[in-house]
């Protein structure tokens, strides 16, 4: 009976953390559409939204949850949404492909809604 209960008590702790691991269930690593900085700032109006898939690193912390974003050629801020988990840490050297929202204004934004580390 001891058990049973130490058994169904491990399987409750380590199935969130699996289902957390990769929260969309798949994990891809081919070949992606994607854009650089610099469309994605001459495409930017002031009340424009648009998807973008972006490679390059996050040089710059701003502030807890904002950061500079640079393809290797221009440099955007991005705000990372309160629910994105990695399983490693990151530095400005780690190469990363993010998924996001082009958000117009002044100073165009991408708010982030997804990390994938290459």
């Amino acid at each position: 009976m001891k058990k049973t209960v130490y058994a169904i008590t491990a399987a409750m702790i380590i199935m969130p953390a699996v289902a957390l691991a990769n929260p969309n269930g798949v994990s891809y690593s081919g070949p992606t559409q994607t854009t650089t900085v610099s469309k994605v700032l001459a495409q930017t109006s002031l009340f424009s939204k648009q998807d973008i898939v972006l490679e390059g690193k996050l040089i710059k912390q701003i502030n807890a949850d904002t950061y500079v974003f640079s393809d290797g050629t221009n440099e955007v801020n991005v705000e990372l949404d309160d629910d994105i988990r990695l399983d490693q840490a990151i530095t400005a050297n780690t190469r990363l492909r993010i998924y996001g929202e082009v958000e117009g204004g002044a100073t165009p934004e991408i708010e982030v809604d997804n990390i994938q580390i290459l």
